[in-house]
């Protein structure tokens, strides 16, 4: 019997859930799909999300040929294959895991077809295609990132699982928590693949009581999923209150505080959300205060992440007293949170003149980059020119903060250079 993840794959593309910048009516995939033209595209985003059911779900929404295949795992003869079925056919679609993995030979193979058409390919992957995929892919592709899926569309999932008579579970009579559906949706991380087997494990490996019903309760989903429930979380949210009041304690320099909250996290194994927000930390509340403890906090993560429970609790520790005790700054973000929202509501402007590309066949004809004044012929690097656009060239996006011997000195140099711009 294939994993319960694997038969309650979406077969059409109604059936997946979030992904609705994509997905949803208007946006791009399903205006595609409407319109029955597909066109070639990578699908990529961390694990269990449903990249490939996607793909599937795409692939079976149009009246098209699919066939899947794996790039690590099949060659260029089975690539053959679903070439000479294209032929055959005019068109074909081919969804293709691990598409990173592909190489030169079977790239090299593929490129004609995916140019004329013949095969319209729907790559999944968990690496940046941006880094890790050939240009020569790329170039042909569409390139659309995935969400990771809330507890609640993962909740979703399971309980969709559960009622589902032909793929799913419906045929057991189960009796489900509600705190062991929360701790499924919760505890796996986004991964609705771990949620869905882990379901599965429990249904399968737990035994009917004398009613005849199989009673799945939060203990057996701890067991099941290996990850500890936080205490009393009812409804799921307890996860995200702890996660909240580390931050909030760090941000705040209460040392021990954000070591009791951090030992909670610890103690339900929940390696992934400390790193995360412990490098969120680092970068958000301490930011230009400390520079330094960006770097460290990447290092005790990485160490943390390949010595793994219980020792990693000591790296992680080591970083969570340094972000407590050191200055904070939140002037960077600050200064591109702002930029941004002036960005979104259409304060942008024309690029100035003579900061335009000045190296392309013609630009001196335009005058652009002819007035430029080159900073590095100027003592300290330093010359003054408009750099701004024209409804901006006053805005001051960054308000430095004197917290530390780091920001105090670019306080000093940020001043300067404002004030000589004058």
């Amino acid at each position: 019997m294939k994993p319960l993840a694997f038969r309650m794959r979406p077969t059409k593309i109604e059936e997946i859930l979030g992904q609705e910048h994509l997905v949803a009516d208007e946006q791009i995939i399903a205006r595609m799909v409407k319109a029955k033209h597909l066109s070639s595209m990578i699908l990529y985003g961390p694990p269990g999300i449903g990249k490939t059911s996607i793909a599937t779900a795409i692939a079976g929404s149009t009246s098209i040929a699919f066939r899947s295949l794996n790039a690590v795992i099949n060659n260029k003869k089975d690539m053959e294959i679903v070439v000479e079925e294209a032929k055959m056919s005019g068109q074909i679609i081919l969804i293709l895991d691990e598409v990173h993995r592909l190489d030169k030979a079977k790239q090299d193979f593929l490129l004609p077809y995916l140019e004329n058409g013949m095969i319209i390919l729907i790559g999944a992957t968990t690496a940046n295609p941006y880094h890790a995929i050939n240009p020569a892919i790329r170039s042909r592709t569409q390139i659309f990132e995935l969400h990771p899926l809330t507890p609640e569309l993962i909740k979703k999932a399971l309980l969709r699982a559960i009622a589902d008579e032909h793929r799913g579970l419906g045929g057991y009579s189960l009796d489900c928590s509600e705190e062991a559906l929360n701790h499924f949706a919760t505890a796996c991380g986004g991964d609705v693949r771990s949620a869905l087997n882990a379901l599965e494990l429990a249904v399968l490996s737990t035994n009917e009581n004398e009613d005849g019903i199989i009673p799945i309760t939060l203990e057996i989903a701890e067991e099941c999923l290996q990850k500890k429930s936080f205490a009393h979380d009812k409804n799921g949210d307890a996860h995200y209150d702890v996660l909240s009041a580390f931050q909030k304690s760090i941000r705040g320099s209460d040392a021990n505080a954000a070591m009791h909250y951090f030992a909670r996290l610890v103690e339900a194994g929940d390696l992934e959300s400390i790193a995360r927000r412990l490098l969120v930390i680092a970068y958000e509340d301490v930011g230009l205060a400390n520079p330094q403890a960006g770097p460290r906090a990447l290092a005790a993560v990485q160490t943390a992440e390949r010595i793994g429970f219980p020792e990693a609790r000591i790296p992680l520790a080591n970083a969570v007293i340094e972000l407590c005790l050191s200055p904070k700054s939140n002037s960077a973000i600050m200064a591109i949170d702002q930029a941004l929202a002036d960005i979104r509501s259409g304060k942008i402007g024309e690029v100035p003149k003579h900061l335009k590309d000045a190296h392309y066949k013609g630009a001196a004809k335009l005058g652009r980059g002819l007035d430029y004044l080159y900073p590095h012929n100027y003592e300290n690097g330093w010359v003054k020119q408009q750099y701004l656009p024209d409804p901006l060239k006053n805005k001051k996006y960054y308000q430095p903060k004197q917290t530390g011997k780091f920001e105090a000195a670019l306080k000093q140099v940020y001043e300067k250079i404002n004030d000589n711009s004058k």
